[in-house]
């Protein structure tokens, strides 16, 4: 069952698993456009069902959270203080796992505080959106002027939206849903991902990281995903036949899979 609550403004979907454990909580951090209502129909209930406490907030501006009204000047620095917010207000000591931009602001975070364990899945590289934007434009250039056009405030269809963000065969009323919950994203966030605020490697704390991609994402293309994995030493982890929104395609599992691997690897 998921619940939901108001912490200092910011919407936070929980889900907790039907009996006690031990294993550590999971806290997700959605991508652009989007909001914590993305984890909530099948991340969430598949690793509260594996005994993991599961947390999933909406950044400001996003889902139910507070400062729509100044979305586009929100920066990566208010998510990573939208994640700290809610790490100290639950008192929890999570894994994060961040998608797309999520994944870039987990990244941030790690300059600033220390986690038990990352996973990066489709997550914008630590070099930052520049190379994806120019693959995208030259592959698929109506798609990408029709993600500028979100940018600024106007809403896409559903064919566009299938064409972004799934590989595979998609459920009309559950795009339908998601096309009706997206948001347009801040602008000033995209420009930090673009090159003006990128992580410091230097300064970040190294927890263990999963690194997880799809072979069929167009906004995260794979050798992206590969490259973040080379920047931190990690294996690689590409979906086969699988697009950007891991979360929903009809093969969903295969990802959770994956992660579910990892968690156990990591408990002592």
């Amino acid at each position: 069952m998921i619940a939901t609550q108001d912490i200092g403004g910011l919407e936070v979907f929980s889900c907790l698993p039907t009996r006690k454990s031990r294993k550590q909580p999971l806290l997700f951090i959605h991508g652009a456009f989007a909001g914590g209502w993305m984890w909530t129909e099948t991340f969430m209930p598949h690793f509260a069902a594996a005994g993991h406490p599961c947390h999933a907030l909406s950044l400001r501006g996003h889902g139910g959270s507070k400062e729509h009204e100044r979305i586009n000047w929100l920066s990566i620095a208010d998510y990573v203080d939208d994640v700290r917010t809610v790490i100290e207000a639950l008192d929890i000591d999570p894994i994060l796992l961040g998608h797309s931009m999520g994944g870039f602001v987990v990244q941030k975070y790690l300059e600033r505080h220390p986690a038990p364990a990352v996973a990066l899945l489709c997550s914008v590289p630590p070099q930052g959106l520049i190379a994806a934007q120019f693959h995208l434009m030259l592959q698929k250039p109506e798609l990408f002027l029709e993600i500028n056009r979100i940018l600024a405030g106007n809403y896409t269809d559903t064919d566009t939206l299938r064409q972004a963000l799934f590989a595979g065969e998609v459920d009309p009323a559950m795009l339908a849903e998601w096309l009706g919950k997206m948001q347009n994203e801040s602008q000033r966030a995209i420009w930090d991902m673009s090159m003006f605020n990128l992580p410091n490697l230097y300064c970040m704390h190294r927890p263990p990281m999963l690194i997880v991609g799809a072979e069929q994402d167009t906004l995260v293309p794979a050798f992206l995903v590969q490259s973040t994995a080379h920047t931190y030493g990690e294996p690689c982890h590409i979906l086969r036949d699988m697009g950007h929104a891991i979360t929903h395609e009809n093969d969903w599992p295969r990802a959770a899979a994956i992660i579910d691997d990892w968690l156990k690897r990591l408990t002592p």
